[in-house]
């Protein structure tokens, strides 16, 4: 009979960990050192010293990490940094390694795949973008429909000539603004 008990709360206790959807918080000192595991998806709060969870919540932290498809609102007084973001990230360096769909603003702002939206920083960097770049250094490897850019230096690598294209592009690279549409 306690070995038939034994297995019960056994077997409970691993089916309710695996069934264990999104949690509401978190809080964490590193990834490694939290209420819930870095795999554990936030749908809520989170507060951290350095946290990295997949996520749609607000984030609030010195450092954010978010892995996979992550959302909301994440605010990091140094870095925040993950895969692919939908909503606002506020830091003093925000890296995306994928997409952002959203508001980046930051001193140096940086999305590796495709950024729709608005990039304010001191310096912005974007492989593909669709959207406006407000900064001193504004760069976009490719365009997708349109972009504007207002700031010291803005260069947009597809742009092919110097008012070749105008009024659709300006140029490759121009001072305080440039477009392409």
């Amino acid at each position: 009979m306690k070995r038939l008990l034994a297995a019960a709360i056994a077997a409970l206790t691993i089916t309710s960990t695996a069934m264990e959807g999104p949690a509401p918080f978190q809080a964490s000192l590193t990834p490694d050192i939290a209420i819930k595991d870095s795999t554990t998806s936030i749908r809520g709060l989170s507060l951290s010293i350095w946290g990295e969870n997949p996520q749609r919540s607000l984030a609030l932290g010195l450092v954010n990490g978010t892995s996979g498809d992550s959302g909301g609102f994440s605010f990091g007084w140094l870095l925040n940094y993950g895969d692919d973001y939908t909503g606002v990230t506020w830091a003093a360096v925000n890296f995306t390694e994928g997409d952002v769909l959203g508001w980046q603003g930051g001193i140096l702002n940086y999305s590796g795949g495709y950024m729709e939206g608005l990039q304010t920083g001191c310096a912005n960097y974007a492989s593909r973008m669709k959207g406006v770049q407000f900064g001193f250094l504004n760069f976009a490897e490719s365009v997708d429909d349109v972009l504007v850019q207002v700031g010291i230096l803005n260069i947009i690598r597809t742009n092919d000539s110097w008012f070749g294209d105008f009024p659709d592009e300006l140029a490759p690279a121009m001072v305080f603004v440039n477009w392409r549409f």
